[in-house]
């Protein structure tokens, strides 16, 4: 039995799949058994359990008998302290691992967690990755790009103004990134393989820039749209009207400044792995559910 939590999440949700179709027994781990997208895990064979994340008891209950397991830390956009708050789940979801002990490991991590600061929201993974340094079993970290997915939150306004505003700085700047689908696939066979490396970094089939991000909407939506660098000053209130709260947009900063920095990028001593899934690909729905 394999266990996926955050099932009903793009990363989540494409590893469950990607297990199903492997023949794999999978329990999927949501908050809410009754959403709609938990059932459509459950048409797909998976068995469902509900967990609170910040919970050890519930972490533990979910892990019972697992042979591999998922782990994902569900980071809250709108909480005062969204470090802390990321740090219980940590502590619970590591106490949880040591009394149950499954065998085999895979922990969504970040780009540029290697670094204990000046990566705000990266930092959060680099907790993650030393609080399970110790934990016995075989356990990989799966250190995934931007994901590509991202851009949606800019859908409605490309559409509207034809204009990408971007914090990658310049706009020709090539970054790594990754379609989300492809991380679940890639944890998928993490769990599945006889032995894996401690740190797999995970990015797409090439890099991209934010030019790339204006053709590839433009393309989707048959008109012309320009990226623009959206200046510093501007960034934590433009995150904010985007429905963060103000400590989670403050991380976010940080962490772009670190990307522009070029400080963020594949780490000495991990392997690297390339999904399939090009960034047209992952932004066609987005800029069709735009419409």
């Amino acid at each position: 039995m394999f266990v996926i939590f955050g099932a009903t999440g793009n990363v989540g949700r494409a590893a469950v799949t990607e297990l199903r179709r492997a023949g794999q027994a999978v329990r999927a781990v949501v908050r809410d058994v009754a959403r709609a997208r938990a059932g459509e895990l459950a048409e797909r064979g998976a068995e469902l359990a509900a967990a609170d994340l910040h919970d050890e008891a519930s972490i533990a209950r979910a892990l019972d008998g697992a042979e591999g397991a998922l782990l994902l830390v569900a980071l809250d956009a709108t909480a005062a302290d969204p470090a802390a708050d990321a740090q219980r789940i940590i502590e619970a979801m590591a106490a949880a691992v040591e009394r149950t002990k499954p065998p085999a490991l895979v922990l969504l991590s970040d780009y540029g967690a290697e670094q204990p600061e000046g990566t705000g929201v990266t930092t959060i993974f680099h907790a993650l990755e030393r609080r399970f340094d110790d934990v016995p079993g075989r356990l990989t970290f799966l250190r995934s790009a931007e994901h590509m997915e991202n851009w949606k939150r800019y859908a409605t306004f490309v559409r509207a103004t034809g204009r990408l505003p971007t914090m990658h700085h310049p706009v020709s700047k090539r970054f790594p990134t990754v379609a989300a689908r492809d991380v679940g696939v890639e944890a998928a066979r993490l769990l599945t393989s006889p032995s894996c490396p401690r740190i797999v970094h995970l990015e797409g089939p090439q890099r991209y820039s934010s030019l790339d991000v204006a053709a590839a909407f433009a393309a989707r939506l048959g008109a012309p749209v320009t990226a623009e660098a959206l200046p510093r000053p501007a960034w934590s209130s433009a995150l904010e009207a985007g429905g963060l709260g103000a400590g989670y947009a403050r991380l976010v900063c940080e962490l772009q400044e670190a990307h522009n920095a070029g400080r963020i990028d594949v780490a000495a001593g991990g392997t690297m792995s390339r999904g399939v899934t090009s960034l047209s690909d992952a932004l066609a729905a987005i800029a069709v559910s735009a419409s």
